[in-house]
């Protein structure tokens, strides 16, 4: 049994890495296959931090490849690792918090996805759990992925804090009870 009993969570893509380049490389090649291309600024601004069920359709027009376009998605995705890099303050950070804090990730990104990015970096015994897309019935901006955490570990929103980059990932945030921290850019 351990004696935390607090907890912090991170989100991944934009928080913990800078992944604003992977993901769209990852994007941009698999709708080329269906030859549709998006345009980098324009992906970044609408659609970074969302969920794919939710922007492939406006990209598309419909839903009709959508799993298809996904699963290349992640197929492709770590062969563009090189272009990420880590948030070196916030893991300075989770260091520093480690013996007070549960640490973990909640994050709309693949189960695969963020084991490879973690793998790449040698973080992976960083956390101690992670919720990703796959143990999520409802997305963020739905507070669902923080709750989990938090019912994982059996610690409140009161001795919780997020940390978060995405608008819609701190709507999620807020609306679990925590505390909440932005992050900019780094």
């Amino acid at each position: 049994m351990s004696t935390k009993k607090k907890l912090a969570l991170f989100d991944l893509d934009g928080t913990l890495f800078n992944t604003d380049e992977v993901n769209y490389m990852a994007y941009k090649t698999a709708l080329a296959e269906f030859s549709v291309d998006v345009e980098r600024d324009h992906f970044l601004k609408v659609f970074r931090g969302r969920r794919y069920k939710e922007f492939i359709p406006e990209i598309m027009g419909n839903s009709e490849h959508l799993e298809e376009i996904h699963e290349k998605k992640k197929a492709v995705y770590s062969s563009f690792l090189s272009k990420s890099r880590p948030n070196t303050h916030l893991f300075n950070m989770i260091d520093a918090m480690k013996n007070e804090y549960h640490i973990a990730i909640v994050t709309t990104a693949s189960k695969k996805n963020v084991t490879e990015i973690l793998d790449h970096f040698g973080v992976s015994d960083v956390f101690e759990f992670a919720v990703t897309q796959e143990d999520m019935v409802r997305s963020k901006p739905d507070p669902e992925g923080f709750l989990t955490a938090m019912e994982h570990f059996g610690i409140g929103p009161e001795d919780t804090v997020i940390f978060e980059d995405s608008p819609v990932g701190i709507e999620a945030a807020l609306a679990s009870g925590a505390t909440v921290f932005k992050v900019e850019r780094f």
